[in-house]
């Protein structure tokens, strides 16, 4: 079991580098407003940028915690201050969008960007919304499920070759 999740986190690993990947700049060209306005039509349409929203909250009571461990009688204050901190730092939350819609601007030309838009609110693009989210999950668990079973194929291949080699593994 522990051999599968060690796989699993491979695997994760593996998409999320072919994601970023992806998202590497082609060019250092800076774009124009007009594009970076239509990337961040495109992210909102997608709604691409709601699985990042947990991340000012998440941040500030990372730190909460820490300095909890630090000061665990200040837990109260600490509770309080974490409160106010997240709702001081949820603005900060559009520079993350402004530099996601730069990305999609500086890998896209602006008609593109039109093209892409008009394609996501035509009804095949929204149906690809809808059921993309679908097949990024079950994508995700078949290749964990091909993964595990491709770890136990491994594993049997690695016994035989080493019991060939006069070792029992």
């Amino acid at each position: 079991m522990k051999l599968r999740c060690k796989f699993r986190s491979a695997g994760l690993a593996i998409v999320a580098m072919a994601v970023m990947a992806f998202a590497a700049p082609a060019s250092a060209q800076q774009p124009s407003a007009s594009a970076v306005a239509t990337a961040k039509e495109i992210l909102v349409v997608k709604g691409s940028l709601t699985m990042f929203e947990p991340i000012v909250p998440g941040v500030v009571e990372q730190v909460k915690n820490v300095l909890l461990q630090q000061s665990p009688n200040l837990q109260k204050e600490l509770n309080d201050t974490a409160t106010a901190l997240r709702t001081q730092f949820t603005p900060k939350f559009e520079e993350l969008r402004e530099d996601i819609a730069r990305l999609y601007a500086s890998r896209f030309a602006e008609q593109e960007l039109k093209d892409l838009l008009a394609f996501f609110k035509s009804p095949l693009g929204k149906k690809l919304l809808i059921e993309e989210a679908n097949f990024v999950e079950q994508t995700l668990t078949r290749a964990q499920d091909w993964s595990n079973r491709l770890a136990d194929e491994v594993m049997v291949s690695f016994r035989s070759e080493m019991k060939k080699k006069g070792h029992n593994l």
